[in-house]
Formats: C-alpha cells, structure tokens, sequence
C-alpha cells in the first residue's frame, strides 16, 4: 500500500487500471521470499546488516511487469477503433467500468455480485459500492442490510441502452 502511494504521489500511480497487490497474489511465495531480508528467527536480530537486494530486484521485476502490463494494454485499446466517450464514463476506473457492464443484463446488483465479478472479499465489495454511491453513479435501490440491492442513477442508465428502466 505504501508502494501504490508513492508511486501516486510521484505521478506514477495507475488509476485502477492495474493494482501492485494483483500482482503481488500472482505468485505469493516470490513476495514473501523477497520479503525475508534475513535469515535470523528473532524479528529484530540481523535487520541493521539485512541484504535489501532480493526485496528491490523483486519490487523492480514487479514494476516492469505491471508498467509493461499497462503501456500493452494502451496500445491495445488505442488500436481498436472506438468512439469518444462520455466525460461520466472516462471518470470509472476499470473496476467500476466492470460493474457497470454488470448492468447491462439486470436492473439492480448485490455486493456479492460486485465481490464475484471483481474477484474481491465481499468486504472490499461493499466498500468499492460505499465509495460509488457517495460518487452518485450508483443508488441503493433496496436498503435493507441483508438483501441491499443497487442500481445505476439516471445519468449511468443512458449509456447501457436501456435507459426507461
């Protein structure tokens, strides 16, 4: 998370379209081994000589694949012939560009829906959903706790071509 920070901070940062931690998930036992900067059982014993080489051959390895991953998939999307489109769909990141899809064949979605599509815990879910609603692209259409539903507000509906729902 600091990682994901300083690279925002420094202009760096992704914007949601690829996170450090899915990479990360990719292969956890390569993180964690670049992690143990040494050997020693007690925590603290060892950390003034630690060998920080392995930790930034790793963090660097990581970074040219995310930054390839994501210079791949620019030149991917400006191949493809597509129309200009609106500044409220520009505004997603590819998360929420997910979700919305999600609308396209239903008039309302649970956070479990959005933890499925997204590959997230639910907790994460309901939070990404928390986030959009205040961001109003969104509504809570069923507000009850077990069963709350949510539906894309008026402006949204219009760019899933059905928007009299």
């Amino acid at each position: 998370m600091l990682a994901t920070f300083l690279l925002q901070r420094g202009g760096y940062g992704l914007h949601g379209f690829f996170s450090l931690e899915e990479f990360h998930a990719r292969d956890l036992p390569a993180y964690y081994q670049a992690l143990a900067v040494h050997p020693h059982h007690n925590y603290y014993e060892g950390r003034a000589e630690a060998d920080l080489t392995p930790w930034l051959e790793y963090f660097i390895g990581l970074l040219t694949e995310v930054f390839s991953a994501a210079k791949n998939e620019a030149l991917r999307r400006s191949e493809t012939a597509f129309s200009a489109e609106p500044e409220e769909i520009r505004r997603l990141d590819q998360r929420a560009r997910i979700v919305l899809a999600l609308f396209a064949t239903q008039e309302t979605i649970t956070s479990n829906q959005v933890a499925r599509a997204l590959g997230l815990s639910d907790r994460m879910a309901c939070n990404l959903l928390q986030e959009w609603t205040q961001a109003g692209w969104i509504i809570i259409a069923d507000p009850s706790r077990r069963g709350r539903a949510y539906r894309l507000s008026a402006i949204y509906r219009q760019f899933i071509g059905n928007p009299a729902r």
